[in-house]
């Protein structure tokens, strides 16, 4: 039996190459509006749009919910989002699971980092209110239809 090498080659190529493995990887941002209020439990609801190097773009709406001890209320009026490991524009949504530590008053900002799975959102944002604690929850996108 003879074994060529040109098929191993091949697929130890396409293995090496970090180029070839990440060209399916879609730059994806969050430009959103978002109001909330805490009292223990948090709530938070806003719109916003995810738009992606591949010129895909989606209308959102996005929701937050905690449980912690937190008590505030703020709105982020020009928040930006940067999504890592995206490969359709769909990837993007679903529930993130977020823990948090926050302090603000009048103008407050917020950074924070977001996981659903291999996915991830960085979250950055300025707005005002006042806002104090520590809160773990979800962060919610979903696309308006």
């Amino acid at each position: 039996m003879k074994i060529t090498k040109a098929p191993l080659l091949a697929v130890a190529m396409i293995i090496a190459s970090p180029s070839i493995a990440n060209a399916a990887e879609l730059d994806c941002k969050l430009h959103y509006k978002l109001d909330g209020w805490s009292m223990v439990v948090s709530s938070a609801t806003g719109t916003g749009t995810v738009d992606c190097s591949n010129k895909q773009s989606i209308p959102v709406k996005i929701s937050a919910k905690a449980l912690g001890a937190s008590i505030g209320k703020w709105q982020i009026d020009k928040g930006t989002g940067r999504f890592t490991d995206v490969h359709n524009i769909n990837d993007v949504l679903g529930t993130y699971a977020k823990a948090e530590v926050n302090a603000g008053l009048a103008k407050s900002g917020s950074l924070q980092v977001l996981t659903k799975g291999n996915v991830s959102l960085a979250l950055a944002g300025k707005g005002e209110g006042v806002n104090l604690g520590v809160e773990v929850g979800g962060f919610t996108i979903e696309k308006i239809r």
